[in-house]
């Protein structure tokens, strides 16, 4: 079975991490679809967040890393997958996942949205909370995998 883990990435923190982890061991082939978002000026280029997903992932069998822009149920159909997999941290990510996830549905009803909630441990990691930390100096090795926190204190120490 083929899971569709869509995301922008940036950055990739331990939360992510747990998911590609877990799902891994659930079904057969993850592949980590990083966006590509032209209307959203991420903190790391889209060549950079594969590249941390990759060094982070490869202990890891099983796994593809592919990007994407449009819509994610193209991309699940252009990438073979059964499933899309989405991550909830907490109730308020629920409600707009589930609205993702029916959004998706209407779209292309082939393609059903799977959820699974984050270990209780990284449930209140964001890519958002994580580079606001990295920006005023505060440590985040707990955070995300050692490449990550390396390129983080590289860009906000510029």
């Amino acid at each position: 079975m083929r899971v569709l883990y869509p995301g922008s990435f940036d950055p990739l923190t331990f939360g992510h991490l747990d998911l590609i982890q877990r799902a891994n061991a659930l079904f057969g082939t993850i592949v980590v679809a990083v966006l590509a978002n032209p209307s959203k000026q991420p903190s790391f280029s889209l060549e950079k967040r594969i590249e941390q997903i990759s060094e982070s992932t490869s202990h890891i069998g099983n796994i593809e890393i592919i990007s994407f822009d449009g819509l994610t149920v193209n991309c699940a159909r252009e990438s073979k997958a059964d499933l899309i997999l989405r991550g909830l941290r907490a109730l308020s990510d629920f409600e707009y996942e589930l609205q993702i996830a029916h959004t998706n549905r209407s779209l292309d009803g082939e393609f059903e949205t799977i959820f699974l909630a984050t270990e209780a441990r990284h449930s209140f990691l964001s890519s958002s909370v994580v580079k606001e930390v990295a920006r005023f100096g505060g440590e985040t090795s707990h955070m995300v995998p050692e490449i990550v926190a390396k390129d983080l204190k590289r860009l906000f120490n510029e």
